[in-house]
């Protein structure tokens, strides 16, 4: 009885882990500038990876290797947002027709970041 509990739990949180990646990877390709796109790939990656990893703890286990599992949460939720900032960043500066693309809001932050200071 408690396998199958564990087992459909984990089967939940996989597929909604599932559900989070496939959703990112659709805002991927449907948006048309950088940062939203980043914006989609950043959000869902989070959680599907929390879902995923989550999931295969609950089928598997508590265990040595579910806190591996969940040292390798720690990092990929570190390192996400992380290297999202510093693409949109790197947009910011090297596009020059970034109000084209968007309202912008504070110009002189965006010629601060051009600017290198």
């Amino acid at each position: 009885m408690l396998d199958t509990v564990r087992f459909v739990i984990s089967l939940i949180m996989t597929l909604g882990g599932l559900f989070a990646l496939l959703s990112g990877i659709v805002g991927v390709f449907r948006f048309k500038y950088a940062l939203t796109r980043i914006h989609a790939a950043a959000l869902f990656d989070t959680v599907g990876i929390l879902l995923m990893v989550g999931g295969v703890i609950v089928g598997q286990g508590f265990t040595i290797a579910s806190l591996k599992m969940l040292l390798v949460i720690a990092i990929l939720w570190m390192s996400s947002p992380v290297s999202s900032h510093l693409i949109g960043r790197l947009e910011v500066t090297i596009n020059d027709a970034l109000d084209k693309n968007m309202t912008v809001a504070d110009q002189t932050m965006v010629d601060h970041e051009k600017e290198g200071d």
